[in-house]
């Protein structure tokens, strides 16, 4: 009798237990359900951030590729949409900068790279653009002051030094400058011959390089190497290619950072269709460039000899270069 009872008893126990697992089934369904219904339609914060960032990616790399094909306007709007996602970005800063350098819109380029060299003011690539915007502009004086802080930390970088300082017509400096890279063995040909032309051309006046009408100007040339005269035979040589060519060469031994030379050595060579040989003189050339016209000049050449060469796409590329500098 007694096993019965404690059977009985267990039998209701279990069936109490099933009843309440079973009202309480619709609850945990309920429960469950908006628990599902929640992580569906409300996103964590952390999915958030990357939905940014993977548009943020998005706008920055379209930037990235419109500036490579020369669309800078798009190139701006797509850093716009950057800008609205992530505000105050150095990268964004930089690439403003950039965009609106090859606009010509220097004063907008310098306000971006200011902004972006106040959050990042050891990033060498910012600090070397803000030479080149200074340079464009012709501020000599303020690339000068950039460049040096660069020269401090990389040495390798006094050849641009050089060449500012020739520009802004400091030649004791340039030459001081080129004097300690001679020293560790630094200083490339191109930069050795323009020293020893510089330091053949001190303490000669402004009129000892005036041309003599009664002699021709190849004849004072054979004793008056200046620069002065050899543009000007370069000038009156423009119908004889040959002439062009040897005088050209010459030029470029003894006046290794003057554009003008290289500028005519390639047009010579493009006229005898050697485009090639053109395009690597004129690439050799425009790393001596400051002046934005002359820059365009180099462009327009170098399109030239891409169109000799077959090749279209460089052309309309250095064409639009060109372009965009003398609008």
């Amino acid at each position: 009798m007694i096993d019965k009872r404690i059977k009985k008893q267990e039998v209701r126990k279990v069936r109490q237990f099933k009843n309440i697992k079973l009202s309480l089934l619709p609850l945990i369904f309920i429960l469950f359900s908006f628990s599902s219904f929640s992580q569906d339609s409300i996103p964590e914060a952390k999915d958030l951030t990357e939905e940014k960032e993977l548009k943020f990616q998005q706008f920055f790399f379209k930037a990235l590729s419109q500036k490579s094909i020369g669309n800078y306007q798009k190139a701006i709007e797509n850093l716009e949409s950057c800008n609205q996602i992530l505000a105050n970005d150095a990268s964004v800063f930089f690439e403003f900068s950039k965009n609106y350098f090859h606009l010509n819109h220097t004063l907008l380029a310098k306000e971006y790279i200011r902004r972006a060299l106040d959050k990042e003011p050891n990033n060498v690539w910012m600090q070397k653009h803000l030479v080149k915007i200074y340079s464009k502009t012709r501020n000599y004086k303020e690339a000068i002051l950039v460049q040096q802080k660069l020269v401090a930390k990389y040495p390798k970088e006094r050849s641009l030094l050089v060449r500012l300082y020739l520009q802004n017509r400091e030649y004791k400096k340039a030459v001081s400058v080129m004097n300690d890279m001679e020293a560790d063995n630094s200083l490339s040909v191109n930069l050795k011959r323009l020293k020893t032309s510089l330091e053949k051309r001190k303490g000669k006046s402004v009129t000892e390089e005036k041309t003599n009408t009664s002699i021709s100007l190849k004849n004072q040339f054979k004793t008056n190497k200046s620069y002065t005269l050899l543009k000007q035979i370069l000038k009156e040589s423009e119908n004889d290619t040959n002439e062009l060519l040897k005088y050209a060469d010459i030029g470029i031994k003894l006046f290794p950072a003057q554009p003008f030379v290289y500028l005519i050595k390639g047009k010579a060579l493009n006229y005898q269709k050697k485009y090639k040989k053109a395009l690597a003189t004129l690439k050799n050339g425009i790393d001596f460039v400051i002046e934005d016209q002359m820059e365009a000049n180099f462009y327009q050449e170098m399109a030239k000899s891409y169109k000799g060469l077959g090749n279209y796409k460089e052309e309309k590329k250095y064409e639009k270069k060109s372009k965009n500098l003398k609008s």
